[in-house]
């Protein structure tokens, strides 16, 4: 049964606000970076993320 966005945004959000409320700010930041790139690496192996645009490998002809 997939997740919708909003009980995945409740959860995210309350990771943050624990990791907040116990580690302090730099657990906030560490939790919310690693947070980021799983989401990404997610989104990258789902198929989802254009990494070809990043790299620089798009399939523009118009190079000068």
């Amino acid at each position: 049964m997939p997740v919708s966005n909003t009980v995945l945004g409740l959860i995210v959000g309350l990771v943050l606000g624990v990791s907040a409320a116990f580690g302090g700010f730099v657990a906030f930041l560490i939790v919310l970076v690693l947070g980021a790139l799983g989401l990404l690496i997610g989104r990258a192996l789902d198929g989802q993320l254009d990494l070809d645009g990043l790299t620089g490998r798009g399939r523009s002809s118009s190079r000068l």
